[in-house]
């Protein structure tokens, strides 16, 4: 979403940028998780025309792009979102009333269990 200041926000993996000064600084950062990480890149002329000034902006693009495509396959990756159902099912089987409710889930199929033996048993004898 872009609002009248030229303001970009999204919320994973995406690149948040701002007008931050009327010089022409504009300040960048990809936003990873909740987290995060603000660069600074010139757009002043003195700038695009300084070559090393241009290899650090290349180089700090380079560094965002490879984040974001490592954000992007981190998503799309099986073995990732195992891992994150495995992180997720081990966050909610610490919760108390997890293991409550599973303690019972437990009790009523061991009693089930025993009830059916036990009918059976007394069918059969």
């Amino acid at each position: 979403m872009a609002d009248r200041s030229g303001a970009v926000e999204e919320t994973r993996g995406a690149v948040a940028v701002r007008d931050t000064d009327v010089n022409g600084t504009v300040t960048s950062g990809t936003v990873t998780d909740g987290t995060v990480t603000e660069g600074t890149v010139a757009k002043s002329e003195s700038a695009k025309s300084d070559p090393n000034a241009l290899v650090a902006q290349i180089e700090h693009t380079r560094e965002d792009l490879a984040r974001t495509i490592d954000a992007l396959a981190n998503r799309v990756s099986p073995a990732g979102n195992v891992r994150m159902l495995r992180s997720k099912v081990r966050e909610q089987l610490a919760r108390r009333e997890v293991q409550a409710g599973a303690a019972a889930a437990g009790a009523v199929v061991i009693g089930l269990t025993v009830l059916g033996i036990w009918a059976r048993r007394r069918r059969h004898g």
